[in-house]
C-alpha cells in the first residue's frame, strides 16, 4: 500500500472516531468520494490496524441503522420550510 493512502486510511480513521461522522460527512470533508471513504474503512484499515477498524465499524454500523432517521428528519425540515414559504 502506497503511503499517501495509508496515512488517508488513518487520518480518515481517526476523524470518525472524534466525530462519529458519516460516510457522506467524512467524504466531503476530505474531498474525496464516498466510494473511497468506504473502501478506505472496511478494506484499507483492517489490515492497517485491527483494533481501529473494530472501532469505526461499530460507528459505521451505527450510523447505518439510524440512516432512515435522518432521511425523515430531513423530509420534515423540507415541508416546514415549505410552509413557512406558502
Amino acid at each position: 500500500m502506497q503511503e499517501y493512502i495509508r496515512k488517508r486510511v488513518l487520518e480518515i480513521c481517526h476523524y470518525i472516531i472524534e466525530t462519529n461522522d458519516t460516510v457522506r460527512q467524512t467524504a466531503a470533508v476530505f474531498g474525496v468520494s464516498k466510494s473511497t471513504v468506504h473502501k478506505d474503512m472496511t478494506e484499507r484499515l483492517p489490515a492497517i490496524n485491527k483494533e481501529l477498524a473494530l472501532k469505526v465499524k461499530a460507528i459505521l454500523e451505527k450510523n447505518k441503522a439510524e440512516r432512515h432517521l435522518r432521511g425523515g428528519e430531513a423530509t420534515k425540515r423540507k415541508y416546514q420550510a415549505t410552509e413557512k414559504i406558502g
